[in-house]
């Protein structure tokens, strides 16, 4: 099945999150260290033209790194501007208001890389979620939540027990159009819970006394496309407070600044996407087209989520495989639905980070 004769888009997994910073190295150091995260699929200096809807109407300039760890998951796309100092939110943000709320990891051994990163960070107790599965909490040093779950989806073994991304937890205003959205746009069709009350398992945030609606969402289907075998499973958790009206996350501020600002799929087939979202109520707000930088090639866009989070789509046609012999491998020319080989996807992890970046 070539793309050019699929029905409908492929999502093949949570490619990527973005995360605001101010120190783009210090950020990407810790995230190595401490969660695996030292392979770097680009680390470049360039503009973001496209992001006009949300960066002020004006292009700007930064520095990001995309790491991965090549246990599977999605990566971290470590973002960070070089002509403004990113702003963090002007109030206190509380498990509930609306948006990217914590980033979820995930390990195969939990009791392992909880004591590996108490040693160094504050970390939750380990608790029982909803769905009776083992969990834990911790801020990264720059005030980003992030859980710990157990997984059964893996790429290959490194020498670290954590993988990359495996979901996110994110604050909705309307739960039932919340979940319609993720299960229609993203695939995410499979409830594993939908409770309401409160729940112990949230006192780190301070939120186990507060009422929430939470619902924990997969998808029925095993992902596929090219990079589907390293991205994996994932799960969104969707949390709507009861008790208290929410803030936007990312009220007042733009893209870039601190925080999760976009949760990133991988996609094949960004016509058929495009269609689907204008249909379904929800355009692409910002839609790169074509592009061809020589080491790469693919679009990008965006779409909002009901309440204004940042979804986006990238959709890769030409990747490198030697550059210094210019061999490149075309996408388009491959069965939309066959993931790369393994040994290519391993790859990537010859320009492994061993040594502090910064």
């Amino acid at each position: 099945m070539k793309r050019s004769k699929l029905k409908a888009p492929l999502i093949s997994g949570i490619q990527q999150i973005g995360i605001g910073n101010v120190s783009v190295y210090d950020t990407w150091e810790w995230y190595r260290v401490h969660l695996g995260m030292d392979v770097p699929v680009f680390d470049e200096a360039a503009e973001a033209a496209l992001m006009l809807p949300y960066t002020g109407g004006e292009p700007r300039s930064r520095h990001a790194v995309l790491a991965l760890n090549l246990n599977g998951g999605g990566g971290a796309e470590i973002w960070q501007y070089t002509t403004r100092v990113a702003q963090p939110a002007k109030f206190e943000i509380q498990l509930g208001d609306l948006g990217f709320f914590c980033a979820k990891f995930k390990t195969r051994d939990l009791k392992t890389t909880h004591s590996y990163l108490s040693k160094n960070n504050t970390v939750s107790d380990i608790q029982r979620s909803p769905s009776g599965q083992d969990h834990f909490f911790l801020f990264d040093p720059f005030g980003n939540a992030i859980e710990l779950v157990g997984a059964d989806s893996w790429f290959s073994k490194t020498k670290f027990h954590t993988g990359g991304v495996y979901g996110m937890t994110i604050g909705v205003s309307t739960m039932e159009k919340s979940i319609a959205f993720y299960k229609d746009i993203l695939g995410f069709d499979k409830i594993i819970y939908d409770q309401t009350g409160n729940f112990e398992d949230l006192a780190y945030f301070d939120a186990s006394d507060n009422q929430f609606r939470r619902v924990l969402l997969t998808h029925s289907k095993e992902r596929s496309g090219p990079f589907s075998k390293l991205l994996g499973a994932a799960e969104i958790e969707l949390i709507q407070s009861l008790d208290r009206s929410p803030k936007k996350i990312f009220e007042n501020r733009m893209w870039g600044d601190l925080g999760y600002i976009h949760l990133c799929f991988d996609i094949v087939g960004m016509d058929l996407l495009r269609e689907k979202c204008k249909n379904y109520g929800c355009p692409f707000t910002v839609d790169s087209g074509d592009f061809d930088m020589g080491e790469a090639a693919g679009q990008f866009a965006y779409i909002e989520d009901p309440d204004g989070a940042l979804i986006e789509f990238v959709e890769t046609h030409k990747v490198p495989i030697l550059e210094k012999f210019n061999w490149y491998l075309d996408l388009r020319k491959r069965d939309a639905n066959k993931s790369l080989p393994t040994w290519m996807l391993k790859a990537m992890g010859l320009n492994r980070k061993t040594k502090p970046v910064n």
